[in-house]
């Protein structure tokens, strides 16, 4: 019972800050994304209709 107790101990910590870790990079993920889809935003803002219209794709 013992073993069992000190298995989940050691285990047990370094899962709780995996999962807080996981946690805070996700949140800075979904920060970038929005900066990017803002920034994105914005320079099709400054390029105006007619750049857009001879700007290739994003494949």
């Amino acid at each position: 019972m013992e073993e069992l107790i000190a298995m989940i101990a050691d285990i047990g910590f370094p899962i709780g800050v995996s999962i807080y870790l996981l946690v805070r990079v996700e949140r800075r993920i979904e920060s970038l994304a929005q900066s990017i889809s803002d920034l994105a935003h914005a320079i099709d803002s400054i390029e105006g209709p007619s750049k857009k219209a001879s700007r290739p794709e994003a494949i």
